[in-house]
């Protein structure tokens, strides 16, 4: 009863140290060798594929940025967002065709002798 329930033989308490700053991995000339070895043996169709995946070097063929990862942004503030945008384009153009009217209207009213101001005759 040596070992923790889940633990694997032989295998000590964990090292709980943090490396301030990680190591890249490195991969000697033989491993490399045989990769491109298995590589150019690759006939049918997928299999360079499926020996990408099992050695794991398509995770990283993706362009990382470095700092801080962005938030993904909420997907239903971009909808009320557009939603928002809509809205204003359309009293935007509603307000547009009011103006016209009004000036219509003034200028109508000076063409009949009216003044908009008081309501008076002119």
């Amino acid at each position: 009863m040596g070992a923790k329930a889940g633990a694997a033989p032989g295998w000590g308490v964990p090292d709980p140290e943090v490396v301030a700053k990680p190591t890249r991995r490195q991969f000697t000339a033989e491993y490399r060798l045989r990769i491109l070895d298995e590589a150019a043996r690759c006939t049918d169709r997928g299999e360079v594929g499926r020996l990408l995946r099992r050695e794991g070097a398509l995770l990283g063929l993706g362009p990382r940025k470095r700092g801080c990862k962005l938030v993904e942004s909420d997907p239903l503030t971009a909808v009320e967002s557009n939603g928002w945008t809509r809205k204003v384009k359309r009293l935007e153009r509603e307000l547009a065709g009011t103006h016209t009217i009004v000036d219509i209207q003034g200028k109508v009213a000076g063409l009949l002798g009216f003044s908009l101001e008081d309501g008076t005759e002119c």
